[in-house]
């Protein structure tokens, strides 16, 4: 049988909303002759921090520099551990490994795709420094829950906010400051947000380190280039010197005035892209809610979702197609999709290197083989939401058992 094609032209699963307002600012930055790390990088970190509500904002190019100097600054070393998630990309296991400590997996929670709390609980050794959640699609982990093992074990926590921005926890941004009240033996704390292209808030590339603690942040700014003593960057200006001192084997992970530029604009559009977000999120849950071949994600009480993803999970055992073929049959309808994500523990170097079986962490080989990411951003019309929603439920009528 035929697929019944409503959409004549492909739509694609992510695109950047970039407009004239964003190119004006590249432009102005271009014309400036100030082009890599400058003052319009120092007015991104600071509009972001007051923003999020953070006392400190170190702006890099990618979450994966944040996420690296991160646990860098949080004194990970070889053989430490640091507990996260199996249920995320390579940035949140591969920036422990860059510094020789041992990724700790623990399984996620069915409904929520985040790292489960009573799991994280009873994987802390002796050994464990950092515990790493991811906020997966943007919906908030169980951040009081984890909070409280960290400061019970005097641990220091780095979120993975990739897909976060802006959603809310407790009334709060996450990336604000953490409540030392609440929390006062942490060790540190800190959060790392992705401004790549499919993100909420674009600068092509780059990312952003948040935290109170100045220290964390002192560090992570001088080793995010080269481990140059502060303000490094401000040597070519009129009101910098040519000598600098090396205080570590540091890297490069700056952000561009040209990134930043583009951030900053971004930022002031933030809400209202997100709002646009939320209209899609509402749209697609409508039209899937009570659909017995289907399962749309949910919300946390007293949190808002950021709507990075929106993670549609078949019932497998109610249709007679499996994952891959949905998404062949969306494709030959015009939809783009995606799946996120292939558990780290599925992968040849964390299987090869620790002996990993897709059943260690069964709630997450599960989910993966059913989850399945519909296109959401802010460019999109309500009418390309309706062409997506059409094409899922002709494909769940035409396989359904």
């Amino acid at each position: 049988m035929e697929p019944h094609v409503e959409r004549t032209t492909f739509l694609p699963f992510a695109r950047p909303d970039i407009g004239p307002a964003e190119i004006d600012a590249a432009r102005r930055v271009l014309e400036s002759g100030w082009i890599t790390t400058g003052p319009e990088t120092a007015r991104f970190e600071t509009e972001f921090r007051a923003y999020v509500g953070a006392s400190n904002a170190v702006a890099v190019n990618s979450c994966t520099a944040a996420l690296h100097l991160g646990l860098e600054a949080m004194g990970v070393g070889e053989g430490d551990e640091v507990i996260t998630t199996p249920y995320t990309f390579a940035s949140t296991g591969e920036v422990i490994r860059y510094l020789r400590g041992t990724p700790v997996f623990v399984d996620v929670e069915p409904e929520t795709l985040n790292l489960d709390p009573d799991r994280v609980a009873a994987a802390v050794s002796s050994r464990t420094k950092v515990i790493l959640p991811v906020h997966f699609a943007g919906r908030p982990a169980g951040l009081d829950r984890l909070y409280a093992i960290a400061d019970r074990h005097r641990l220091s926590v780095l979120e993975d906010c990739a897909h976060a921005l802006p959603a809310r926890h407790n009334g709060s941004l996450i990336g604000a400051d953490l409540d030392r009240t609440r929390y006062p033996s942490i060790t540190a704390h800190a959060t790392c947000f992705s401004f790549y292209a499919t993100k909420t808030l674009t600068t092509g590339e780059g990312g952003m380190l948040c935290t109170d603690s100045g220290p964390v942040a002192d560090r992570a700014r001088v080793m995010a280039l080269h481990g140059m003593s502060l303000d490094a960057w401000k040597r070519y200006s009129e009101s910098g010197s040519w000598y600098y001192e090396l205080v570590a084997p540091g890297f490069k992970y700056n952000m561009t005035d040209m990134a930043a530029a583009i951030g900053t604009v971004q930022l002031t559009r933030l809400e209202a892209m997100w709002g646009r977000r939320c209209r899609l999120a509402d749209f697609y849950t409508e039209a899937f809610t009570d659909r017995p071949e289907l399962e749309v994600p949910g919300q946390a009480p007293g949190a808002s979702h950021a709507w990075h993803l929106y993670a549609l999970r078949l019932r497998l055992d109610r249709l007679r197609i499996d994952r891959a073929a949905f998404i062949d049959e969306l494709k030959a309808r015009n939809i783009g999709t995606s799946v996120h994500f292939i558990p780290l523990h599925l992968h040849p170097y964390y299987r090869d290197l620790y002996g990993y079986r897709p059943e260690d962490f069964p709630v997450a080989y599960g989910e993966y083989l059913r989850e399945l990411s519909l296109p959401i951003y802010s460019r999109m019309t309500v009418q390309d939401a309706g062409d997506v929603a059409r094409a899922v439920l002709d494909v769940v009528a035409r396989h359904r058992t």
